[in-house]
């Protein structure tokens, strides 16, 4: 079981990213959530609603993988399935962000199905990526309100693309993860790199 020294080290980690992404204007107003483990079987996630620039430690609150809160009287986002499905694919990761920049929205509606981001130096900050000769494919799936429905679709992705970093999700934003709050900063700072690359691109080959 997980202690509270624990939930407060966390919780400090994604207050600090919180920070960091709004004032990049990854999270405008009070959209994204963000979550990190606890133990093997809990985690700890924004309450629905609040502002991510402003979090405090009273804005999370506890659940176990199979989605029962266990913190009285708070409510987690609405895409906590979507959250829950990376924990309860790989037990070694430790934390899944979700931005909502203009670059990942933008690029969502322009693309369909895939974002391919290759030969960029950036992409060794993904995990196990060592050259800028990689190729990551970066899905993109059409938005959804029914949460347990989209979370299955990815699901089902994931299965036979088990090597992806990333997703995101048509004129919302992007998901990704890693086995710490840092490693996952470190995939947003890095996909939001080159997606704003992939704009600028666009743009100048106009």
């Amino acid at each position: 079981m997980h202690s509270e020294d624990t939930f407060s080290t966390r919780a400090a980690e994604l207050i600090r990213a919180g920070r960091f992404f709004f004032e990049r204007g990854w999270v405008p107003a009070t959209a994204g959530n963000f979550s990190a483990r606890l133990d093997e079987r809990h985690v700890a996630i924004t309450v629905s609603g609040r502002h991510k620039g402003e979090l405090t430690a009273e804005d999370f609150l506890v659940v176990d993988v199979e989605g029962q809160v266990r913190s009285e009287g708070k409510r987690p986002s609405a895409e906590l399935p979507l959250h829950l499905q990376i924990y309860q694919r790989d037990e070694s990761l430790g934390a899944v962000l979700h931005t909502h920049s203009v670059n990942a929205t933008l690029l969502s509606r322009l693309h369909r199905d895939v974002l391919v981001l290759e030969g960029y130096e950036v992409l060794k900050a993904l995990r196990g990526i060592g050259t800028h000769e990689a190729r990551v494919e970066v899905p993109i799936f059409p938005n959804d309100q029914d949460v347990p429905r989209l979370a299955a679709r990815v699901q089902e992705y994931m299965a036979e693309h088990p090597e992806m970093h990333g997703y995101l999700i048509a004129g919302h934003g992007l998901y990704t993860w890693g086995r710490s709050v840092e490693e996952a900063c470190r995939h947003v700072e890095a996909f939001e790199f080159l997606l704003a690359c992939e704009i600028e691109m666009r743009r100048l080959s106009r």
